[in-house]
């Protein structure tokens, strides 16, 4: 499913809500409209809006597929949230979906240990350095920077570096004000 049309600024119709195994498509679809994000299988698409729906997050608009956040807790890490792919529609763009995504995750029960956010981004991609900006800013929160996957030695000059973000730790307390403004 696609979002037909320009969307109606008015956020009413918004849900946020964990993804299903029938949200698999849908998603992938939504990774395909938003480029550069790197396109996955809709299998993997499937094991994102299964195993990892509890730390995963999808939007949707006037009843359409418009957001979507797939995350996990790092393995040995259980205080750090990987945010592994951010896709909001280009329809969707400037309602802070990506944000509100992120901070309906850090809501969750399954969340209640996390004290880190991590994230992967391109160089050039500004658009996601100023969405982990506001997160942090909003956490209170640091943000360190450290190359995790360089060009050449891992990607063959293949693909950009992809710089680690780390934003944290934050207190839990600190999160209730960020909460309550991304509702």
């Amino acid at each position: 499913m696609t979002i037909s049309g320009r969307l109606d600024r008015d956020d009413r119709d918004l849900i946020l809500r964990r993804p299903t195994p029938e949200d698999g498509v849908a998603v992938n679809d939504l990774v395909e409209q938003c480029k550069p994000l790197d396109e996955n299988s809709v299998y993997c698409n499937l094991l994102q809006c299964s195993h990892f729906s509890e730390t995963s997050a999808l939007a949707e608009l006037g009843g359409e597929v418009a957001g979507f956040v797939s995350g996990y807790v790092v393995p040995e890490e259980d205080d750090s949230l990987f945010v592994w792919q951010v896709a909001v529609a280009p329809e969707a763009r400037g309602l802070s979906l990506a944000k509100r995504m992120v901070f309906d995750i850090l809501r969750r029960p399954a969340a209640k240990e996390i004290r880190n956010i991590k994230t992967t981004i391109t160089p050039d991609n500004e658009a996601s350095h100023g969405v982990f900006k506001s997160i942090a800013r909003e956490l209170g929160a640091d943000i360190d920077r450290d190359v995790l996957f360089e060009k050449q030695q891992h990607f063959d000059g293949q693909q950009k570096s992809e710089v680690l973000w780390n934003i944290g730790p934050f207190k839990r307390a600190d999160l209730m004000p960020a909460l309550m403004s991304a509702a």
